[in-house]
């Protein structure tokens, strides 16, 4: 049931006129100051992600000034296939990684829709096993290098759905938007559409992260 209504909110985004939306462009810049790295959603489209990743990208270089910002998407196959999750949280993981070696100056701000929250769960050490899309964790980012983790915006979170989110040493550091309806991220949840309207949240995920660089 889960899984069809997935499917049955990600068929929305064809038709909901979000395709025709100019995405920003991204780049993983060698040593910005905060590299943003973004994992989409099932099927979702755009360069960081149609629905989030781009807006929230937008919102962040317009929120945090005298900075420099690059943008990473995440690679992985953001699809309903077994593995998809655990691809992308061991890709979040080993550029995470890479970065902070190659730039010690540099932190991180990680942005998840959807599946790609529980890219972004599994990376900070919240299991999303069982989830809509969900995984075991593959990869964690190093203790050594999650100080340069600034914050954490997730949307839609399937893992919320389980009662879970994210809590210890991540959880100030997060936030998590689940509308209202969204049966996504909310057990129980029959709005199907609300899952498709977290870009209204991209401002609001801007400011937060904003405050915490």
């Amino acid at each position: 049931m889960r899984i069809r209504l997935c499917l049955a909110a990600l068929s929305l985004v064809g038709g909901a006129g979000l395709a025709t939306l100019t995405a920003p462009t991204a780049s993983a810049a060698a040593c910005s100051d905060i590299d943003v790295v973004a994992a989409r959603g099932t099927f979702e489209p755009g360069t960081l992600g149609l629905i989030v990743g781009d807006p929230v990208f937008s919102a962040l270089q317009k929120k945090i000034t005298g900075k420099s910002l690059s943008s990473y998407a995440v690679n992985y196959p953001a699809d309903l296939s077994l593995t998809s999750a655990a691809q992308g949280n061991a890709d979040v993981v080993n550029h995470v990684n890479a970065q902070a070696s190659a730039c010690p100056s540099q932190r991180f701000i990680l942005v998840g829709y959807s599946q790609g929250a529980n890219v972004v769960d599994n990376s900070v050490g919240i299991s999303s096993a069982g989830a809509v899309v969900g995984s075991p964790i593959v990869a964690t980012i190093p203790t050594a290098v999650e100080p340069k983790v600034a914050a954490v915006l997730l949307f839609g979170n399937p893992i919320r759905a389980l009662g879970k989110s994210v809590t210890g040493t991540y959880q100030s550091r997060t936030i998590d938007f689940c509308a209202n309806g969204d049966p996504i991220c909310q057990n129980g949840g029959t709005d199907v559409g609300a899952h498709l309207g977290y870009t209204a949240n991209a401002d609001a995920a801007a400011t937060f992260a904003a405050g915490k660089v």
